[in-house]
């Protein structure tokens, strides 16, 4: 058995990146690997003397359940990243001793999921010497949905696992810190949404001769001139849980003519702040702890207005909202959902420019982009519609969402049940937060362009069907939408 975590997810060449590993095995090695249109095995480091260390215990006393919300403070071993390695998405993957002294293979990119191994990136010396398109690894996100589950699931005992969804930790709130569920970023989890929603893209980018440059949540956070050397800024997959400083700074660099393509969904749905010198956060959620909220209304929804939220709607940034789309079931996740597609609209519009798509104003019926594929889904983003006599869907902007968004591609979901807590298949997810909003629901692909352009996918799923290259339209689509906002529009 091992497991461990990394005290940062972003380094730079000749930095040094921490290790906290426990195992039951005499000794360990690091293996490293970068992740492109293959996973690149570069080798291991040497070896390290083993030892087992346990969680911190749930605070609430949960039994077998450990601490979502604190540091686990297992010992660090500091390595030294090579000078010569290239910017990108790595592998660590913590290789116990065995008895007869042979290893595992190493992985490939099929295997990539999986306990015992943490992702990290490596960051240009200079920003933008490489690329001027800049992948920002939603790392928040996956820490609030991160179990920490022990590896070997079959195990007793295994199942230790808690998260900001599964038995949460509720602060009542300090000077220090604000009220809400705290989550750590300091426990092992593995890699999982990374080999479902980032890897296939990583791989399409490299494969089609997209160079891109990395950085993480904090990364964004923390550093308020980062974007300044970049023209395009991608958010990939699902990217829910953003902060005050990074909405601050995406804004900042629309406004001066910076690109962003939302190619994600249930985006910014909840703020977080960071605490605890930035190795955790605070989110004041609905999400239960033991048979009650801790705290409604949540007040770390973004789009509510104050004091009841955030009062800083997603979609005045991304253009759409997961409040007006919907998802699959989880509990199938990632779910299994109908695959109809975007039906298209405004087909002479440069995003569909070697499609061959129409949008029915030849008199024919619209094509849509991506049938036959799970496109739409497992969670998606819309913005409140109403329909021309044409029936043209238009973004009335009554939810914030910028004037002039043009809704490009657009699937209309279906209201079985109007309970935010008891979603269903397609569920749609207005009436019973914003009764005023009375248009259709549904999973919108659009843009607009305020300084800089903002695209969205409106669909988790778009970099997976993307990257595996399953339907041509929406490999032609990012083609379109890379190759015209990899570089800022000249100021006028």
């Amino acid at each position: 058995m091992i497991e461990g975590y990394l005290g940062s997810e972003s380094v730079r060449p000749g930095g040094e990146l921490t290790l906290h590993v426990s195992t039951d095995a005499p000794g360990f090695r690091p293996r490293f690997y970068r992740l492109g249109k293959e996973l690149r095995h570069l080798g291991a480091g040497e070896r390290i003397p083993g030892a087992e260390h346990r969680p911190p215990a749930h605070p609430d006393g949960v039994p077998g359940r450990a601490s979502p919300a604190e540091d686990w403070d297992w010992p660090a071993h500091t390595l030294r990243v090579p000078e010569e390695w290239t910017p990108g998405m790595y592998l660590v993957e913590f290789v116990e001793d065995r008895a007869d002294g042979t290893a595992p293979p190493p992985l490939d990119t099929a295997g990539i999921e999986g306990h015992g191994r943490e992702f990290f990136v490596v960051r240009p010396r200079r920003a933008g010497s490489r690329s001027r398109i800049l992948y920002k690894k939603s790392t928040f996100t996956r820490h609030a949905y991160n179990r920490a589950d022990r590896p070997g699931g079959d195990r007793p005992g295994a199942d230790r696992g808690a998260s900001l969804y599964d038995h949460p930790v509720y602060r009542d709130g300090t000077a220090a810190a604000p009220r809400g569920h705290q989550v750590s970023l300091r426990r092992p989890g593995g890699v999982i949404d990374l080999a479902y929603w980032d890897a296939p893209f990583i791989g399409w980018l490299e494969r089609h001769g997209y160079p891109v440059e990395f950085c993480t949540d904090l990364d964004l956070h923390e550093d308020p001139e980062l974007l300044s050397s970049y023209d395009l800024l991608l958010s990939v997959g699902h990217d829910e849980y953003w902060s005050e400083a990074m909405r601050d700074h995406a804004e900042a660099f629309v406004r001066d003519g910076g690109n962003i393509a939302f190619l994600s969904a249930n985006t910014c749905w909840w703020r977080v702040h960071p605490t605890d010198r930035n190795t955790a956060f605070v989110s004041d959620t609905d999400h239960h702890v033991g048979d009650v909220y801790p705290h409604l209304p949540a007040t770390d929804q973004w789009w509510p207005p104050r004091p009841e939220g955030a009062g800083r709607p997603e979609n005045s940034l991304t253009g759409v909202s997961f409040r007006t789309g919907g998802m699959w079931p989880s509990t199938e996740w990632p779910g299994d959902r109908p695959r109809p597609g975007y039906t298209v609209q405004h087909a002479d519009h440069w995003i569909w420019a070697g499609t061959g798509l129409r949008d029915g104003s030849d008199g024919g019926p619209p094509d849509r982009l991506g049938a036959g594929t799970p496109l739409i889904g497992y969670e998606c983003d819309g913005t409140d519609l109403a329909f021309d006599e044409h029936g043209t869907a238009r973004a009335t902007g009554a939810d914030g969402t910028p004037d002039g968004f043009l809704v490009l591609g657009l699937h209309l979901l279906e209201p079985f049940h109007d309970d935010f807590h008891a979603f269903k298949w397609g569920h749609w997810n207005g009436p019973a937060r914003e009764p005023h909003l009375t248009g259709p629901r549904a999973a919108t692909m659009g843009l607009y362009t305020a300084g800089g352009t903002v695209f969205t996918a409106g669909t988790t799923d778009w970099p997976v069907v993307c990257g595996r290259e399953e339907d041509p339209g929406v490999v032609r689509v990012t083609r379109n939408l890379l190759d015209r906002l990899r570089h800022r529009a000249p100021a006028p």
